[in-house]
């Protein structure tokens, strides 16, 4: 077969089924975005070392810009277009606009899936878990406290744990 040739592709993205043609060789990141249309995930440096590009794929983060969509075809893939409900922006969304965390915002779709995957696992972090869990996504714009400010609020509000304790 060509490498130019297309194959057919089925995602299920955002709890929406696709099925897209498209080459092989093409990326999870490149289809949503330019197949999909769902361009909250960015194009960084398409080596995987800044996580711009960062999904969910079940639940945990992924870097769309190293993966195939012919290997996610039975996976449940969120974007940062699936992360409010309906016209209610998610929590991590609502803190995050509150704090001012996102200031580019090129970084933001990836810092605010990593953080709901974070707090679907662990939904009262430490700041140190919450350092840890966003220390491969890279901001060049700002020194994280915002972001992580935000993500502890987001915990707070929706959470009635007692918080953990700051490390």
């Amino acid at each position: 077969m060509p490498v130019t040739d297309k194959v057919p592709v089925h995602l299920l993205v955002n709890g929406e089924a696709y099925e897209v043609m498209v080459p092989p060789y093409k990326t999870l990141l490149e289809v949503l975005r330019e197949d999909l249309g769902l361009t909250g995930t960015k194009h960084g440096c398409e080596l995987g070392e800044c996580s711009m590009c960062g999904v969910l794929v079940d639940g945990k983060p992924y870097l769309s810009c190293l993966a195939m969509p012919l290997d996610l075809q039975q996976a449940e893939i969120s974007t940062v277009e699936g992360l409010a409900n309906g016209n209610e922006p998610h929590p991590l969304q609502r803190a995050f606009a509150e704090l001012g965390a996102a200031q580019c915002g090129y970084c933001t779709p990836a810092m605010l899936l990593t953080a709901k995957s974070l707090l679907d696992s662990n939904p009262r972090p430490s700041r140190e878990a919450i350092r840890q869990a966003l220390a491969g996504v890279l901001c060049r714009c700002t020194g994280y406290l915002k972001i992580f400010e935000a993500v502890e609020l987001a915990a707070a509000r929706s959470s009635t744990s007692p918080p953990a304790a700051h490390v």
